[in-house]
């Protein structure tokens, strides 16, 4: 059973604890869940976690960070595609939660319930971490706005029902001229160009916008204001990338302890042996100082603070790589069992990795907390 001991840090309060223990108990009856069909299992773990009602804090005016921190963290403990399933219900609304209008903010309704899949269209072939590149262009015509261009590595692509989609409307150079727009899937002019496969399959895919056309009421926010959407959206969101390695690194010591305690080698336990008990410290070190940093980040956003930029770049940083090696360890721990295709420890290997490059890979979270220093 997982150390559950960080519940009682000062970051958290007692409806906290209440929602952990509620999550895990859901989790312990319902996943995981079956892989083979990534777009039915989605579709059907967004489903039955809206009727939960463990998704009415992915979005609304106030979104509580600790909350989705915890969530992630347990669904990811329990099974990845869950926490993916999850987490996009809050990315793919984040930008309508902080900025739309109350037209637009109905959706949340559906989104909250489960009715609804929602996507974040920010990356392009050309830039991922470098946002202020983007080449999807959004121009004006009378009423209307028609969007041209292509956005790659979409979560929810193909099977969300609705977008929201970052272009260049021109008001100024680089960040300056960018917008934010709701697009539901169903506008004439998208097109799924194609679907991604990655190590850890999840839904994704290649978007294509041919002379969409969009009335002007469908821009997040002011013309221009899209740098600043996106950024905050991630702010809020960056620090729940931590928690979900948390939960995956969780998963991985669990696993690693029950291994050692059980595998005999040369007349002994693993668990006897002083290399291992190395390992095994290390692992739960990593475990703690991620949380750390996880709920440090999340607590900050919580009490108030404007921008979290640079907490939540350390405990997504922190976090992320830090599993990485916890996993790798764990890996090594169960020998050929680590390799093998369909044992919790490969799986979680695989899972691991994607979250050290999306939401602003490791290296580009370096300058972000670098430049956050020398700024002070």
């Amino acid at each position: 059973m997982s150390d559950t001991s960080f519940l009682d840090w000062p970051f958290l309060e007692a409806r906290h604890r209440d929602l952990a223990k509620r999550l895990d108990a859901w989790c312990q009856r319902e996943l995981p869940r079956d892989h083979s069909d990534v777009d039915a299992t989605c579709t059907a773990l967004v489903r039955d976690l809206g009727r939960a009602g463990f998704l009415e804090g992915t979005a609304g005016d106030a979104i509580d960070v600790r909350s989705l921190c915890l969530i992630r963290e347990t669904l990811a403990r329990h099974d990845g595609l869950a926490d993916f399933a999850f987490a996009m219900q809050g990315l793919g609304t984040g930008a309508i939660s902080l900025f739309g209008t109350d037209e637009q903010k109905q959706w949340l309704e559906r989104t909250r319930r489960g009715e609804a899949l929602s996507a974040f269209a920010l990356s392009e072939p050309r830039s991922g971490s470098d946002v202020a590149q983007l080449d999807t262009v959004a121009e004006r015509h009378g009423d209307d706005y028609r969007l041209n261009g292509e956005k790659t590595w979409i979560s929810n692509g193909g099977i969300a029902d609705l977008y929201t989609v970052f272009a260049r409307t021109g008001e100024g150079p680089g960040a300056k001229g960018l917008s934010c727009f709701l697009v539901p899937a169903d506008t004439p002019g998208l097109e799924i160009r194609e679907r991604l496969e990655t190590i850890s399959p999840h839904p994704l895919a290649r978007l294509g916008f041919d002379d969409m056309r969009l009335p002007a009421n469908a821009m997040i926010g002011q013309p221009g204001q899209g740098f600043r959407i996106a950024m905050s959206v991630l702010d809020v969101f960056r620090s729940t990338v931590g928690a979900a390695a948390l939960g995956f690194a969780r998963r991985a010591l669990d696993e690693s302890l029950d291994r050692a305690r059980k595998r005999e080698l040369f007349g002994a336990s693993l668990a006897d042996l002083q290399l291992v008990q190395g390992h095994l410290a290390e692992m739960a070190l990593d475990v703690d100082a991620a949380a750390l940093l996880v709920y440090r980040a999340a607590w900050t956003k919580d009490m108030g603070a404007e921008r979290v930029t640079r907490e939540a770049a350390m405990a997504k940083l922190y976090a992320t790589d830090r599993a990485q090696d916890v996993i790798d360890k764990a890996v090594q721990l169960h020998g050929g069992d680590g390799v093998r295709k369909g044992h919790i420890v490969e799986s979680l290997y695989r899972e691991i990795r994607a979250l050290r490059i999306y939401e602003g890979a490791s290296d580009v979270q370096k300058i972000v907390i670098a430049r956050s220093c020398l700024a002070t």
